[in-house]
């Protein structure tokens, strides 16, 4: 799958270490690929790639999905912002991207699909349909914006 690191520049991936046993579970991961090695061999040794089918696979991240939404469910800006204030809602934030990210790394590794490379693809097709001098600071989806 795909190499580089996460995508965002000067930026680094980790993965914090659970309390508990996690057996060959890296402290860091620095990279995208290092980033599927750990998250394939947590499945590997848990022998779990027999549920890892694209239809539960895509379920789960729907599901994961749905609970990192939770937290902000009726608040408005201002309560958000304190509620990611404290440590504890970042961190518990953090848990459910997390989540979803595993899952994505998870599916596109049962679809045979470098995430890497879709997401580099589908960033140049947004650039062609959002140019800045038609977009910057416009929410309007593509087919709205002015030419």
């Amino acid at each position: 799958m795909g190499s580089g690191n996460c995508g965002l520049r000067n930026a680094e991936c980790r993965m914090e270490r659970p309390e508990g046993n996690n057996r060959g579970m890296p402290s860091e991961v620095r990279d995208m690929d290092a980033l599927i090695k750990a998250v394939l061999a947590f499945r590997d040794e848990r022998d779990w790639r027999q549920f890892h089918n694209p239809k539960d696979l895509a379920i789960s991240i729907c599901l994961e999905a749905a609970e990192l939404l939770e937290p902000f469910q009726w608040k408005g800006p201002d309560e958000i912002a304190a509620f990611l204030a404290e440590e504890g809602n970042r961190r518990r934030v953090g848990e459910e991207m997390a989540d979803v990210l595993i899952l994505l790394v998870s599916m596109a590794n049962a679809v045979g699909i470098d995430l890497m490379e879709a997401a580099r693809a589908k960033l140049a097709v947004n650039a062609r349909k959002y140019p800045v001098e038609r977009s910057r600071g416009n929410a309007k989806k593509y087919d709205a914006l002015e030419s």
